[in-house]
């Protein structure tokens, strides 16, 4: 019956999913290192290997209790929340095995210069499959995210999605969880279930499979779910990223254990827990008053953010500590359990923010306590499609400093707008 939900699942060759045995002899075969593409060698992932264990059984049984909990404490997505938080945890573990495996292999470019690569496609197919499998069914799955299957479907692409194909179907047979096998046509099927425009009505997930993937060591696989075009709940999978707080300026964690799994739902507060499935603690943004003790994030990355006009903004604060810059939604998690005050992030004309870059981690940050606006004040809009309608920059902060913050933005774009315009 569950597999039935996928909407793909059949013994029949010509869909894209097939119900399974526990025959070995459908256990696919061990991850072959795929091959560059020509002429891009960019990170795929940062390169030291994944130090957290899978989870366990365990985990998944506190996963079904929190939600059981949940409902029982008043919250309506409980039962989305639990399969978001099973759907991005799985495609961590997906990302931090090509961490391990294969770290720059298999990496293709992108115009946003974030690489597209074989973890950002298995783990967008992952979430897809446990969304299916396990969030309540609704009228038609929608979900806005950020792969299709173009590229995939050129000549010279056979051998990178064997590759996918494969590292897929071995993610599924070791959690254990559904007896499903991908085809390589189901594969190319389950990415294009993110091609959705969203909009201000119905449900929507919005998916990052891989947000960021040069910043300080750090990425984050973010979900969100959009209920007539407002955000509901989201969740953040941090793989390198301590349960402790942010160490160093480029966004080392301090800690021992790492792996965070941030979530929020609307109303219900913001928690973290760590990816092995440990109970979940409360989080709040930080409490400083006082700019002159704030510290803020931006893009590691120089070509994602404005930094003069980001510097210009900080002298105006009076913020005395250097930027900690690490790219990915990370940013929005450390933000909300209080690592750093003051998030910036303005991009360079022309550019549009995509929703599944802000959707998730948003929530987790205003039901953390702070606020997330644009470089005017006003809420983020998510029912537009799949950009959000601005172009003026956003801005997080907590309650106590958003008024002085709104005030040094405003003077230090206007300042920038006449120096640009001198008559």
């Amino acid at each position: 019956m569950a597999a039935a939900r996928v909407g793909l699942v059949s013994v029949s060759v010509s869909h894209a999913l097939h119900a399974s045995s526990s025959s070995p002899s459908l256990r696919p075969p061990r991850l072959r290192l795929p091959p560059y593409l020509p002429r891009h060698h960019h990170h795929l992932l940062p390169t030291f290997p994944p130090n957290y264990p899978r989870p366990s059984s365990a985990a998944a049984a506190r996963l079904r209790a929190s939600a059981t909990m949940s409902q029982a404490a008043g919250n309506p997505y409980a039962a989305e929340l639990a399969a978001a938080k099973k759907a991005v945890t799985l495609a961590a573990r997906l990302c931090q095995a090509v961490q391990k495996d294969i770290l720059q292999s298999g990496v293709q470019s992108k115009a946003d210069q974030s690489p597209v690569t074989v973890a950002d496609y298995g783990s967008q197919i992952l979430v897809s499959l446990v969304l299916k499998m396990e969030a309540p069914a609704s009228s038609s799955f929608s979900m806005v995210a950020e792969e299709d299957s173009e590229e995939l479907r050129k000549e010279g692409a056979e051998e990178i999605l064997e590759n996918i194909t494969e590292l897929v179907n071995e993610t599924i047979v070791d959690d254990g969880t559904y007896s499903i096998y991908f085809s390589k046509e189901g594969i190319l099927s389950a990415i294009d279930d993110g091609k959705s425009e969203g909009g201000p009505s119905g449900r929507h997930w919005v998916l990052d499979p891989i947000d960021g993937t040069k910043g300080g060591d750090q990425y984050a696989i973010a979900l969100a779910l959009l209920d007539e075009g407002k955000v509901v709940l989201g969740v953040l999978a941090c793989p390198n990223l301590s349960l402790g707080s942010i160490g160093n300026l480029n966004g080392g964690s301090s800690g021992d254990q790492v792996g965070a799994l941030f979530s929020a739902t609307i109303g219900c507060g913001a928690e973290v827990e760590s990816l092995q499935g440990s109970p979940a603690q409360k989080i709040s943004v930080c409490s400083i008053d006082n700019p002159v003790e704030a510290s803020f994030f931006e893009s590691y990355e120089g070509a994602h953010s404005l930094r003069d006009l980001t510097g210009s903004i900080a002298e105006k604060l009076g913020v005395q500590a250097p930027p900690v810059r690490i790219d990915s939604q990370a940013k929005y998690g450390a933000l909300a359990r209080g690592d750093g005050a003051i998030y910036l992030r303005f991009p360079h004309k022309g550019y549009r923010e995509k929703i599944w870059d802000h959707a998730a981690g948003s929530i987790v940050v205003t039901e953390a306590g702070g606020l997330v606006t644009d470089a005017s004040g006003n809420d983020l809009d998510f029912s537009k499609g799949r950009f959000l309608d601005l172009d003026t920059g956003i801005i997080a902060t907590n309650k106590q400093l958003m008024p002085s913050l709104l005030k040094a933005v405003q003077d230090a774009i206007k300042e920038q707008n006449q120096a640009a315009s001198p008559l």
